[in-house]
């Protein structure tokens, strides 16, 4: 007998296992064979069969982070990159209901820019670091302080900081948004590492704030060395939220995205990526012939996306994000701002 996946309660929704499902899920598998283990995929093989068939029966397109799970990664979403590629893409998307498998301020994010569609995001409390570091107060202070200085905000805020700001930037676009503007000086906000490798490489004074990303300030410069040691012709790719030591070791610094390009146009025979450590395992399934070394620092708060909280989610449509219209059209526009520069890509 066939069961309808939205009249069962959130109790009931526990997927079998059966040869269908792994008929389904078969070309998955096939991708991620040498990333997820082959005793693990009888967990995740039901709830990816679930999930594909529950987000047509409810128009919806998922979207996951560069930093989620390979099961979802590979396993379920529509769309993958970094939050605002997400957001952008899911504009052209023909999707009623968007599930962002990420943290709140990309969920955020996709709202503004979607603002007609639903968008869900599967755990409330999938947070960040950085979004936390700052507040709308702490900018109107800062401006209060440095009355007609512009305020470059990382993507990585709330939209109330949003809100407050002339602008936003990506890590990719960093440079080019602080370039663009007309002022010797620049409020860059809130990522202290990010701000610093920017001032390195502009002439314009930039104010920082001590924001950081508790997953990227935990590298060093001696686990880079340490790498160097033990790994024969390791090629090191960081993440600019990392600390000054960490990007001065690197062989390249640049976004996510930026890195990907970077291992696609050279393919070194081994890669060391210092961000998020799942990044690693995504980007390995396009190059198994690639040995990735996995310095496996987790951000918790990606983690608490799971694929059973996703079909959850799907079933119940929650959890539903808001922004609140009062703030909604400042902070859209301060991304609009920075899409409308379209500067030449950066990594």
């Amino acid at each position: 007998m066939a069961v309808d996946l939205l009249e069962l309660s959130s109790e009931q929704i526990i997927p079998e296992l059966t040869p269908q499902v792994l008929e389904e899920t078969a070309a998955v598998y096939q991708r991620v064979r040498h990333i997820i283990p082959e005793i693990e995929w009888p967990v995740h093989a039901p709830y990816i069969a679930a999930i594909r068939k529950l987000k047509l029966e409810r128009k919806a397109i998922i979207l996951a982070h560069n930093y989620q799970t390979p099961e979802i990664y590979h396993g379920v979403a529509d769309l993958t990159g970094d939050s605002l590629a997400l957001a952008r893409e899911a504009t052209k998307a023909d999707a009623e209901v968007i599930v962002m498998c990420g943290v709140h301020f990309m969920a955020e994010t996709a709202k503004l820019m979607n603002a007609s569609k639903t968008v869900l995001i599967p755990d409330l409390e999938a947070g960040c670091s950085l979004a936390a570091a700052i507040k709308a107060e702490d900018v109107r202070q800062l401006r209060s302080q440095f009355p007609g200085v512009p305020v470059v905000t990382y993507v990585n805020t709330s939209a109330e900081v949003k809100a407050e700001s002339d602008i936003c930037c990506t890590s990719a676009n960093a440079l080019a948004v602080v370039e663009s503007l007309d002022s010797d000086r620049v409020i860059f906000l809130p990522d202290e590492f990010l701000g610093r490798y920017v001032a390195s490489r502009t002439k314009k004074e930039i104010i920082l704030w001590k924001g950081h990303c508790e997953v990227h300030e935990k590298f060093t410069a001696n686990d880079l060395r340490a790498y160097r040691e033990n790994f024969d012709g390791i090629v090191i790719l960081a993440h600019p939220e990392c600390p000054p030591d960490v990007l001065a070791e690197a062989d390249y610094v640049g976004s996510t995205a930026g890195m990907i390009q970077e291992v696609a146009e050279h393919r070194p025979r081994r890669v060391l990526m210092v961000t998020e450590c799942s990044m690693s395992d995504n980007v390995a399934v396009e190059f198994p012939e690639i040995e990735f070394i996995r310095p496996c620092n987790l951000c918790p708060h990606m983690k608490l996306i799971t694929l059973p909280k996703i079909l959850d989610s799907l079933r119940s449509m929650k959890h539903v994000v808001e922004v609140d219209p009062t703030i909604a059209g400042r902070a859209r526009e301060a991304v609009r701002r920075m899409l409308e520069l379209n500067p030449k890509k950066a990594r």
